[in-house]
């Protein structure tokens, strides 16, 4: 396995969302959730309503929610394009609160499965909280 960071970067159709070198990124596939670190093998994969956890070069951490998008892996850089996305960020209780409101707005509009939904939306909530 290589060690060092990977090159991240997320697009929607309104504009790039995140583009950053990482040490690793959480996402949610179609098939189930996985994680991808530098030296990954190449693949390609749609990804469904859900979060992606993005773990920074300075050991923070970000979150991302989306309603689906596809997934471009290599060795040395993920990218993403999705249909929507909302990060998950800031630097007060009101600026991630705004956040996570949008994100599920989002979430609310691209899955019918509500224990879906909220299984996602918990997920934000607990994991938003660490990220001041």
């Amino acid at each position: 396995m290589e060690t060092g960071n990977i090159n991240l970067s997320i697009v929607t159709p309104y504009g790039e969302i995140f583009n950053d070198e990482v040490k690793s990124v959480n996402l949610p596939g179609a098939e189930g959730e996985f994680g991808v670190l530098p030296g990954h093998c190449d693949f390609l994969s749609l990804l469904k309503v859900g979060v992606i956890e993005i773990y920074k070069k300075d050991e923070n951490r970000e979150l991302v929610a989306i309603n689906w998008g596809y997934a471009e892996v290599s060795s040395s850089r993920v990218d993403i394009i999705a249909n929507g996305a909302v990060a998950i960020h800031g630097n007060s209780d009101s600026e991630i609160s705004k956040a996570i409101g949008d994100a599920k707005s989002l979430l609310e509009e691209a899955a019918s499965d509500k224990v879906v939904l909220s299984s996602i939306l918990s997920k934000i909530e607990t994991n938003a909280k660490q990220l001041l």
